[in-house]
């Protein structure tokens, strides 16, 4: 065979590849090689086809290669938000998850009655049935908006097609874990990394019959949107539907008391190791659901529900070097670089060590053989040092009071308890280059812009090569010089250009929390953009002779305290960050923040509350006044329109102001014939 005759060979095989790893990609929604392998392949075949114009007849990459994929499902708006659980970790977590309720609900029990049920470690989604028929089948997504993936769903053979019985409700939405069994899994282990990417693959194949090849399993466990409510406690609305012939954990059951639920977390953690399907805790729900409404949901996880994870899994190895990292608030993280070890089933070499101040507590030094350990998702932790191994060599650790970047950092004292902060920072903000990376991930993480492909490495990626310096540098990429790098190509610059694109379009309360402001998180943040409402009165804190009056408002709110505001003020009195948001500002869509409800008793209206109230904490009534439509206050002034005054112990000071002001003063009674109307 002459070198022609090789080099057509050669390009043949390209093309066929590339073909097939297509198909693989676009229709079947099942790649076999990583962008980074398609790309090095289209690569090579455009340089061959440079080199030798007789291959041009043959083929073209050109006619092969389409445009980025489009989204491969429908994206459909879940009827509830599908929220996370909040995690708890020891008895103490459950004591204190109980007193919060209590506290919320105004009363005081302990045995408040919980429906328990192992957490399966599996694929959420939800099930929409209109009269009885399975309408819609939804991935969890984002939580506000899921992928129709209704065909693949219904390859589950045990799912219910349509529900018989006469007192089915017109809407029911019923929300299951998809799973795959270890005994099924082992059968297809070598395609897929873990039982639960294999559950999570086979629902987002494009060819529901590709799905049917997988032994899929569920679990239902609890509901969405139902209509109308039948149903008192969650231990019913599971009974009735394993009545219709949904699959419910036989493990579930109802529990009261902190040494029962002990128990009960004891009994499921022993049991774990026999299930044929993986759990990581137990999942309490308060049974009575009118106590679920009434405790409703914060940003991110309801009230009323909490995971208990199982024991942390534990592991001893030795430290090799211990390291500093600067996070995007400026604080200074001692980080210990261990020899890898498996925790929980994933290698760990890194475990942080918290503050300083923790390192001379625990007398941690490098070369010491160390207990490790890893709760679910949380960052691998020192637990304790093994002093017996300890040798001579392993000398103590001294701190540096010096950032990475050579500005000398601080421990701040705190307002609230004139204490010094455990923790060092650095407060170069954005002239810190370490912060100022750190800020990026920030900005592109999942709970900000969610910029999918552009994570923590490629962050690391792009600030090297000077492609991302500041926020609006992402909105202004050089897409052809990412091209050219390797591990890149046009597939996956495509889809990044198009992630990044898709999250220009951001709602004003996720772009608060996004720009970093130290002290606001994501409930602040909500709280914030109620208040501003739209991106052009948010910006008015630029504004250096508006920027007082503002703070000075921002002091009303119910939820933002001296600490948040120095904060804001702090942030926004830097020349550096103004001009950085302002850029960032101009690059993006940014949409009013939307009432919650403005149809609402309380719509457009601002209430403060004092006092106690016998039936509801003061809490309870705030909540129930935002999701009216109101907003709360947190002071007098002549903005309130109501000022709400509970039985127990009101501030005689506020009632007299409000009467002074001319305020409509609502007392507790009027308050529960308001709510009853």
């Amino acid at each position: 065979m002459n070198s022609k005759e090789k080099i057509i060979e050669k390009y043949q095989s390209n093309i066929k590849n590339l073909k097939k790893h297509n198909d693989l990609y676009f229709n079947k929604d099942n790649p076999k090689i990583s962008d980074a392998e398609y790309d090095k392949i289209k690569k090579e075949t455009i340089e061959l086809e440079k080199k030798h114009d007789f291959l041009k007849k043959i083929d073209s990459v050109k006619d092969i290669v389409g445009a980025t994929p489009t989204n491969k499902f429908k994206k459909i708006k879940h009827l509830k938000p599908m929220l996370s659980l909040s995690n708890a970790f020891d008895k103490d977590d459950i004591v204190d998850f109980i007193k919060k309720i209590n506290n919320f609900l105004n009363i005081n029990k302990k045995d408040i009655e919980f429906f328990s049920e192992p957490k399966i470690d599996g694929i959420s989604a939800t099930l929409i049935y209109e009269k009885g028929i399975l309408s819609k089948g939804l991935s969890r997504g984002d939580g506000i908006t899921g992928e129709d993936i209704l065909e693949n769903l219904k390859t589950i053979s045990n799912i219910p097609k349509k529900i018989e019985g006469k007192d089915v409700p017109n809407l029911l939405e019923v929300r299951c874990e998809i799973y795959i069994s270890k005994k099924d899994f082992v059968k297809i282990k070598d395609k897929f990394a873990n039982p639960r990417n294999a559950a999570g693959g086979s629902l987002r194949q494009k060819n529901p019959k590709e799905t049917s090849k997988i032994p899929l399993k569920y679990f239902a466990y609890g509901f969405g949107a139902i209509e109308p409510m039948k149903f008192e406690k969650q231990s019913e609305f599971l009974k009735k539907i394993n009545g219709w012939g949904f699959s419910i954990n036989s493990l579930s059951k109802t529990v009261s008391g902190i040494k029962n639920i002990e128990n009960t977390h004891q009994k499921i953690d022993n049991l774990r190791a026999s299930l044929d399907y993986d759990i990581d805790g137990l999942v309490l729900k308060v049974n009575d659901l009118n106590l679920q409404k009434r405790l409703g949901n914060t940003s991110n996880s309801p009230r009323w529900a909490i995971a208990y994870k199982f024991s942390a899994e534990q592991a001893v190895t030795k430290i090799k070097d211990i390291i500093i990292q600067v996070g995007r608030t400026g604080a200074i993280t001692p980080v210990a670089k261990v020899e890898p070890v498996t925790v929980g089933g994933v290698v760990v070499s890194n475990a942080t060590l918290h503050n300083e101040d923790e390192i001379e507590r625990k007398d941690i030094r490098i070369g010491d053989t160390i207990k490790i350990q890893r709760a679910g998702d949380v960052i691998p932790q020192v637990v304790s040092v093994d002093f017996s191994k300890r040798e001579k060599k392993n000398k103590k650790f001294i701190f540096p009071i010096n950032c990475l970047c050579g500005a000398p950092t601080k421990k701040e004292i705190s307002k609230s308890t004139k204490k010094k902060d455990a923790v060092r920072r650095c407060l170069k903000g954005y002239d810190c280059k370490f912060i100022a990376k750190e800020k990026l991930k920030h900005l592109v993480s999942k709970e900000a812009f969610n910029i999918d492909g552009l994570g923590k490495k490629v962050v690391d990626q792009f600030w090297n090569l000077n492609l991302i310096k500041e926020p609006s540098d992402i909105f202004n990429l050089d897409y052809d010089k990412i091209r050219d790098l390797e591990g890149w190509g046009d597939l996956s610059v495509e889809n990044l250009k198009s992630a990044v694109n898709k999250s220009k379009i951001i709602s004003l309360d996720r772009f608060i929390y996004s720009i970093g402001v130290r002290h606001i998180g994501q409930e602040n943040a909500k709280i914030l953009a109620a208040f501003f409402i739209s991106i052009s009165e948010f910006s008015k804190l630029f504004e250096e002779k508006k920027t007082d009056n503002i703070l000075n408002s921002l002091i009303e709110l119910d939820g933002i305290g001296e600490t948040q505001i120095n904060a804001i003020k702090n942030f926004f009195s830097n020349s550096k960050n103004k001009k950085i948001n302002i850029d960032l500002i101009n690059q993006l869509n940014i949409s009013d923040y939307a009432n919650k409800n403005e149809d609402g008793i309380f719509s457009n209206k601002r209430l403060m509350f004092t006092g106690g109230f016998q039936n509801m904490s003061r809490s309870e009534a705030k909540s129930i006044a935002e999701n009216n439509g109101g907003k709360v206050l947190g002071s007098i002034s002549k903005k309130l329109d109501f000022l709400v005054v509970g039985d127990t112990k009101p501030t005689k000071k506020k009632i007299d102001q409000a009467k002074r002001l001319k305020i409509k003063i609502i007392t507790e009674k009027e308050w529960n014939k308001i709510l009853n109307s």
